[in-house]
């Protein structure tokens, strides 16, 4: 998934709106007008770095010009320059921060994931590491990029990826198999119908229903065994993609690839991601 250039531009214009407020006062009083300026992003610690294209939009959306030193989802070390942009003196050290903010936060969810990517492959699993929709507010587009590059899974960008049976669906719609039953009759083909179950009894019954994922909801990693065993008990387990969310952490992650389980979702990705630390530093000064 991609957002048309047009969407990005508006957006990155609105988070430079929320941050100038009614002008960068400090800017104004101590750079002369006409001044323009060269400049270079550099990484100050090891991570992947993530958001250099949304980067150069947001460079050229104010009129500066911008060219990438590596690309998106590359191995970084510390003192590694990433991005090179010049223009406008007063509208680069405007935006700066609001760029850097977006680029480090992206870098530092990618630097997460591919750390979780890599722990869990040189287990010898290939259960796939996946996003949840706990992003930050208006940030769901950019921390689920930043986890695909750093090799997880974004999941659903929004509620209309895919059909997403919960609890609280559940509680009002009615039982598990009334709702799926529903669901099928009412939605598209097209669209894979995903259960949340609680209990490890309903596991079973819900795979019945003939939906495509099950969630197994803060299951340990023991009950989440449990639950694929009872999948291949019922010989449907190669019919059906288990999903384990809920309590899963860089710490027991291996637990849970370990039970079985296609498919580990983590809050932690975009919820408690380090951002990586960039900065951009000036390197060539022009007055009129």
């Amino acid at each position: 998934m991609a957002l048309p250039r047009k969407i990005l531009e508006e957006k990155f214009r609105r988070f430079v709106e929320e941050d100038v407020g009614h002008g960068d006062i400090t800017t104004f009083h101590t750079v002369p007008h006409g001044t323009s300026a060269e400049a270079e992003v550099i990484v100050k610690e090891k991570g992947v770095i993530a958001g250099i294209e949304e980067a150069l939009i947001f460079a050229e959306a104010f009129g500066l010009q911008a060219k990438p030193l590596v690309k998106d989802g590359s191995g970084v070390i510390s003192k590694t320059r990433v991005l090179h942009i010049e223009g406008d003196a007063a509208t680069l050290l405007t935006i700066e921060r609001t760029m850097l903010n977006l680029l480090s936060r992206m870098s530092g969810i990618a630097t997460h994931t591919s750390r979780l990517v890599e722990k869990v492959r040189r287990a010898g699993y290939k259960t796939a590491v996946a996003a949840t929709r706990k992003t930050g507010l208006g940030m769901a587009y950019f921390d689920k990029k930043a986890v695909t590059l750093g090799g997880g899974e974004p999941h659903r960008y929004g509620l209309d990826d895919m059909i997403l049976i919960k609890d609280n669906h559940i509680a009002i719609a009615g039982s598990i198999t009334e709702i799926v039953e529903m669901t099928r009759k009412r939605a598209s083909f097209s669209k894979k119908i995903e259960v949340e179950v609680s209990h490890p009894s309903d596991v079973l019954k819900v795979a019945k229903c003939r939906v495509d994922i099950i969630m197994l909801d803060n299951f340990t990693p023991k009950q989440a065994k449990d639950a694929v065993d009872l999948l291949k008990d019922g010989k449907i387990r190669n019919k059906i993609l288990v999903e384990a969310s809920g309590g899963i952490t860089e710490q027991n992650i291996l637990k849970y690839a370990a039970a079985g389980v296609d498919i580990m979702s983590l809050g932690e990705i975009t919820q408690s991601a380090k951002a990586l630390d960039l900065s951009l530093e000036i390197t060539e000064v022009k007055k009129q």
